[in-house]
């Protein structure tokens, strides 16, 4: 599956739009967890609990998305984003969204 943030791939050209495809996880802080990154706050310095949640939750809305996609048949998705929202306090939603596309191959020349 190819993907890119961009609108097109410099070497494919876009046959066919299947539509939007997004996927989503929604992760929780966990006590333990905080009291490490709010000792880490006191000193300052990255809070690597928290940057390790947020690349697992990244990754998982990444996959179900690609998911999606391929369920649709899609070779490709284009203007891929990302996007987080508070949902309650200590709960966030991470959203990966984006077009899913058929591609060919552009003929060399």
């Amino acid at each position: 599956m190819l993907l890119t943030t961009q609108d097109e791939f410099a070497d494919y050209e876009i046959t066919e739009t299947l539509g939007l495809v997004r996927g989503n996880t929604i992760r929780a802080r966990h006590v333990g967890k905080d009291i490490l990154a709010g000792l880490r706050n006191l000193v300052g310095g990255e809070i690597v609990e928290y940057t390790k949640m947020l690349a697992e939750a990244r990754e998982q809305a990444l996959n179900r998305m690609i998911t999606e996609a391929q369920d649709k048949g899609a070779d490709g998705v284009v203007c891929l984003r990302f996007m987080t929202a508070a949902v309650t306090q200590g709960a966030a939603e991470l959203l990966a969204y984006g077009t899913a596309v058929k591609l060919r191959k552009k003929a060399a020349g």
